[in-house]
């Protein structure tokens, strides 16, 4: 199959943002979201309300992403979709989107996954980014997920541990509403605990066999411990908010670091990348830069803009299985709980 001048639509729905982008070749030409700040109020994302925005923006969305791309849609040569997982209404709009809009150009329709893509969004070609050799482990880490996965081709991929419990991202948002502080919560916990110090108040690590997470306990202990603390002095987090965000995050990356590095260890592979909304986080991203020299590690950090839910991570999956002639059909249906 010639691959001069290959177009791919990328559509993502997967959760509360709505987006597009067209890659050509493997190279991004345009990556447009739309966010839904509406669940803000609610403290986390409320599904009904997600697909009905979904409905709304996708054709405004696509429209941009082709217009930014500056191409006409009849040379695209595939659309690529979310299928799972995720939250089943807004799956739902995107798939039908997606195949529809395939029937109309007759043209391939590819469903794409929506975890491999956080992890393949490192084969973006990108300027400064280089792409890590097979096989790698892969950390990722999302509102939704929590995982490490042993990648030894683009499509061969292995869950070798994954959380028993809430994902890291969770955690975040559990803690930040402990702490009165808004939705999502991962960001201001980040930017707080880097004015904060990140040893003054001790959270105990969930003791879980292997290469498995939890993060239930950590909430639970942080929650006791601020009612303890606030009965005391009821200012205890006003007072110490920096420290109590440095405390949390210095104890979730401890968790992430652990295993990762017991992965590493287990399977003799030194190649660790990391991808999902969490993997934005500066201190996350730091302990994995310092494992490079402590333990030898090469590390994978993904741009900024390719971490939380977006479309250009499903183009390049599209592009990528589009060089395989991995097709669906039109009878694939949206899986909320899609395995990788």
């Amino acid at each position: 199959m010639p691959t001069e001048n290959i177009y791919i639509l990328g559509i993502e729905s997967s959760c509360d943002d709505t987006a597009a982008s067209v890659i050509h070749n493997g190279t991004i030409l345009s990556n447009v979201i739309a966010s839904q700040k509406i669940h803000e109020e609610y403290g986390g994302v409320v599904p009904e309300l997600a697909s009905r925005a979904h409905q709304q923006n996708i054709v405004p969305v696509v429209n941009q992403a082709i217009k930014k791309a500056n191409i006409d849609k009849e040379q695209l040569h595939a659309i690529a979709f979310t299928r799972g997982p995720g939250l089943m209404g807004s799956l739902l709009v995107g798939t039908s989107f997606a195949k529809s809009l395939a029937l109309g150009l007759d043209i391939p329709l590819i469903d794409v996954n929506h975890m491999q893509a956080h992890i393949l969004a490192h084969f973006i070609n990108e300027e400064g980014f280089k792409k890590p050799p097979f096989p790698f482990l892969a950390m990722t880490i999302s509102g939704g997920h929590t995982q490490i996965v042993k990648v030894s081709n683009y499509f061969e991929m292995e869950i070798i541990g994954e959380t028993i419990d809430d994902a890291v991202g969770e955690a975040y948002d559990k803690s930040g509403k402990i702490l009165g502080l808004g939705y999502p919560a991962g960001p201001e916990i980040d930017k707080r605990a880097q004015l904060g110090n990140p040893k003054a108040f001790k959270f105990t690590k969930p003791k879980v066999n292997g290469l498995n997470f939890s993060f239930s306990g950590l909430k639970t202990a942080i929650l006791y411990f601020i009612q303890r603390e606030s009965k005391t002095n009821p200012n205890f987090i006003n007072e110490n908010i920096n420290d109590i965000c440095a405390s949390i995050q210095y104890t979730i990356i401890g968790i992430l670091i652990d295993k990762i590095k017991l992965a590493s260890n287990q399977t003799g592979i030194k190649h660790i990348a990391i991808g999902g909304g969490v993997s934005a986080n500066s201190g996350i991203r730091q302990a994995l830069k310092t494992g490079e020299t402590k333990f030898g590690w090469t590390t994978y950090l993904p741009k900024f803009e390719f971490t939380t839910d977006n479309a250009a991570m499903i183009a390049i999956v599209g592009y990528l299985k589009y060089l395989e002639s991995n097709f669906s059909d039109q009878n694939v249906t949206a899986s909320a709980r899609l395995k990788i």
